[in-house]
């Protein structure tokens, strides 16, 4: 009786995981405009607001941020284009497989060009901080010469 109650602790264990790995990502969902899209119920995310002025056009400030985002382990672009200045991208964590989504609108300025983002996790009620701290790394990519 005992093994078998442990081979179907396992199974579920890993059905679980294959879930988490495979399950689809539409964009229609997660392809959010930073700007309006509501705080979500869970502590799950972080922001980025409207920052400082960067002194690049809005052109240029998208395909650093492209650049940026891409250069991050696990990290692919779901939705949006440089182009259209509105891109999500989907990383994965390294473990497990986990989904986190960042939706960043580069918007043009006088001054020069501004961005904000919105970081999630798909599971869970905690990130551990995986969001903000992906959101800092950007930053600072975007501000180091």
């Amino acid at each position: 009786m005992r093994p078998v109650l442990i081979w179907i602790l396992a199974a579920v264990v890993l059905g679980g995981l294959a879930f988490i790995r495979l399950v689809p990502s539409d964009p229609a969902r997660w392809h959010v405009d930073p700007m309006t899209v509501a705080d979500p119920a869970k502590p799950h995310f972080a922001r980025l607001g409207q920052g400082a002025v960067t002194g690049a056009d809005a052109a240029s400030l998208a395909a650093a941020v492209d650049a940026a985002m891409l250069a991050m382990p696990g990290t692919r672009l779901l939705a949006g284009s440089v182009a259209q200045g509105h891109m999500t991208y989907i990383t994965r964590s390294r473990l497990m497989g986990y989904p986190d989504y960042t939706s960043i609108r580069v918007l043009p300025g006088s001054s020069g060009a501004t961005l904000a983002a919105f970081a999630r996790s798909r599971f869970g009620t905690s990130d551990l901080g995986v969001n903000a701290a992906r959101l800092d790394r950007l930053k600072t990519a975007l501000t180091t010469p």
